[in-house]
């Protein structure tokens, strides 16, 4: 049954508060970190996981004061860090059943080939016609028109989307720095990555589409007389960015992922396509996670070696590395992924069908769920470990 919560309502249900005898509360695992992250990747159509993924969170108390994402993860993290609470998930609702609002059939009958054949007929529409406050096609093939004319570079126009971002997020509430939010883009002409950032420049609508320009679909964006495109070209996740913070504190992160790096070998062409974007696009969470790890240990190690060598024999250098060492950053990353469903295709990040929006919103509501029920994960590492990572997915067999 898909969860969908009432308009101005985010309020746990009572199934999830808190019990007498339940230990350790959440608002207790929580007091010891300095900052909450929630780090959304793109992927389109299967940002309304995320969504969900927020309700959950939502409802259970943990709100994030660090949002940042790519792509269709740059927009639900900027709804969010947006509107006050009481108006976030009702935002986030708008946004999600503007965008699906389309019916695709009145009944789609059981079976997977005809959920599959839903979702063809979806993907297909949103090829032809495009999205609904999102973008659409633009008059004139781009390979049909002249260099340098607006049209010549992207096969969609998407303002409609400025209009949208300017209806669901207040831009003073967005920029008042209560919330931190962060948001990637690559430079088309340096192909350098670049994240904005609320905490260093006031951030409007011009930024958010910017992270979300994915060509050939979409126009790069111009941004102080730079032209950016989609972040997720360069890199799918923001967790990179969030751990090359120089002011980085102890840290609780919610990693959401739309495209998973496991799966199934592929058994045709369609599984082939499928799978190539999901390696693509997925995000390399294990590879930063092990890297930040692995020079943790060797500062750690340093730090107990300078702390061997006599004062009056450390420079400069020395005295002030072991100054920041005095507090070392614990980062603890809980890592939601989506899992795709079987009757779903290469096409999943466009089927924008009003269906799998609402399948895509309950996978994230129920996977948080769970993973919320698994306190101890939320508990700060010590700091010899300085990062754990706990996965839903890969670490719970049941």
């Amino acid at each position: 049954m898909t969860i969908w919560p009432a308009r101005g309502v985010t309020d746990m249900p009572e199934t999830m508060r808190k019990r007498k005898n339940e230990t350790p509360d959440i608002e207790e695992l929580l007091a010891p970190y300095q900052s909450v992250a929630l780090v959304l990747q793109g992927g389109g159509a299967l940002g309304a996981y995320q969504a969900g993924v927020f309700q959950a969170l939502a409802e259970a108390g943990v709100h994030a004061n660090w949002l940042s994402g790519v792509s269709i993860g740059a927009i639900n993290a900027a709804i969010i860090a947006g509107n006050r609470p009481e108006n976030q998930l009702d935002r986030l609702r708008d946004f999600w059943e503007t965008v699906s609002e389309r019916k695709i059939w009145l009944f789609t009958p059981e079976g997977d080939v005809f959920r599959r054949l839903r979702n063809q007929v979806s993907s297909m529409m949103t090829m032809t016609t495009g999205l609904p406050g999102f973008f659409k096609l633009r008059n004139a093939n781009p390979w049909l028109q002249l260099s340098g004319a607006s049209g010549a570079t992207s096969f969609y126009d998407t303002d409609e989307l400025r209009y949208t971002l300017d209806r669901l997020i207040d831009w003073d509430v967005l920029n008042n720095r209560e919330r931190r939010l962060s948001v990637g883009a690559v430079n088309v002409s340096t192909g350098n990555f670049r994240y904005f950032d609320s905490e260093i420049e006031v951030l409007g609508p011009q930024h958010i589409m910017a992270s979300g320009a994915l060509p050939p679909a979409f126009p790069a964006v111009l941004i102080e007389n730079e032209y950016y495109w989609d972040g997720g070209i360069v890199s799918n996740t923001p967790l990179q960015y969030l751990l090359e913070q120089e002011d980085v504190h102890d840290t609780l992160v919610f990693q959401v992922d739309l495209f998973s790096s496991r799966g199934i070998l592929p058994r045709d062409m369609g599984d082939v396509l499928a799978r190539h974007k999901d390696i693509m696009y997925s995000s390399r969470t294990r590879n930063n996670t092990d890297t930040f790890r692995r020079l943790h240990n060797l500062r750690l190690k340093l730090h107990q070696a300078l702390l061997r060598v006599p004062p009056e024999a450390l420079t400069d250098d020395d005295h002030a590395f072991l100054a920041a060492m005095e507090d070392v950053p614990q980062i603890n990353i809980v890592h939601l992924i989506y899992q795709q469903k079987i009757y779903e295709s290469d096409a999943k990040d466009y089927e924008f069908s009003d269906s799998s929006m609402r399948e895509h919103w309950d996978s994230g509501y129920q996977d948080t769920r769970k993973t919320l029920g698994h306190r101890k994960w939320l508990a700060k590492p010590p700091e010899s470990i300085g990062m754990t990572v706990h996965d839903v997915h890969r670490d719970d067999p049941s």
